[in-house]
């Protein structure tokens, strides 16, 4: 029988494996602790420890894993999938694996695997610079939406979630889950038990927050984390989309109250959806960090 014990993501394993993502410094918005354990149940992510490398499973019956991480031997740790996968008599996936990741696999075994990327798993990339000041021509219509929104709305205020005000936002985001019909959307109501998981545990999970009020109401909030050295991730923005303008002031306050000290900050995928990821497209995302499911050729 297979070497590999596969186990739950709970809290208590946060320092062994934030300690793998610390030597890896990706970009990509899997790699925090906080996104691991928080979609783990929608996904049935578990993980084990190969090779002294860090490998993810997910899914029940068509299960995939991700590329091994840390500073063992990755051909050792591949052996040992590749092992798994055959005797579960699957074949063999790899899932949200980078450009740079699918190169080490090419160098590792020349010609054995492709690779085929998902445009709907790409997290947009962009300078937060530029999501903070919105300067330049491009930007001039996002700009332009700011200050209409704080010339309507002069006694908006920006706040930081805190214990104290955490509350407001679990109310907001039920109000939300009720206006975009979370009930008949799996995907969406996936979306709403993370913010409402991520909202409960910010502190334990290392998470900042910020939140737009407008008369006392909170119409906004944001939620993310360092993702490595350079980049801040944004893993939950929820905005009422009736209030012209709260999506942009929420985007681009917490830019500047938590991602100012980053050089980019990563928004996420659009999973595929027209609206997102037209909107996602007009902030001009400086790079997208594509991600792809690898099988044998």
């Amino acid at each position: 029988m297979s070497e590999i014990q596969w186990k739950q993501i709970t809290m208590e394993d946060e320092a062994l494996i934030k300690g793998y993502y610390e030597q890896e410094q990706s970009r990509s918005c899997e790699f925090t602790f906080a996104n691991n354990f928080l979609w783990s149940p929608h996904y049935k992510t578990r993980y084990a420890i190969v090779e002294g490398m860090l490998v993810f499973i997910s899914g029940a019956e068509n299960f995939s894993v991700s590329f091994p991480l840390g500073k063992g031997s990755e051909m050792k740790a591949m052996e040992v999938l590749f092992s798994y996968f055959k005797e579960m008599e699957k074949p063999f996936q790899m899932h949200m694996v980078t450009p740079e990741q699918f190169q080490k696999l090419e160098a590792l075994y020349p010609g054995k695997f492709q690779i085929e990327y998902d445009r709907d798993a790409a997290d947009y990339i962009y300078e937060s610079e530029k999501l903070i000041t919105l300067s330049g021509k491009k930007l001039h219509s996002k700009r332009n939406h700011l200050n209409r929104f704080k010339e309507e709305h002069p006694n908006w205020q920006y706040e930081s979630i805190t214990a104290e005000n955490r509350h407001e936002c679990m109310e907001m985001a039920e109000k939300w889950r009720q206006l975009n019909g979370c009930d008949e959307d799996e995907e969406k109501e996936a979306e709403f038990c993370v913010t409402l998981n991520a909202l409960k545990n910010m502190e334990r999970l290392g998470l900042t927050g910020g939140l737009i009020r407008l008369d006392g109401e909170v119409i906004a909030f944001s939620i993310g984390e360092p993702v490595c050295n350079d980049t801040f991730v944004v893993h939950i923005e929820k905005a009422y989309a009736h209030i012209q303008g709260a999506y942009p002031i929420i985007n681009q306050q917490f830019a500047e109250h938590e991602a100012a000290g980053y050089l980019y900050v990563n928004r996420e995928e659009d999973v595929g959806a027209e609206g997102l990821r037209k909107a996602k497209l007009s902030y001009r995302p400086v790079f997208l960090q594509e991600k792809g499911l690898v099988t044998l050729k």
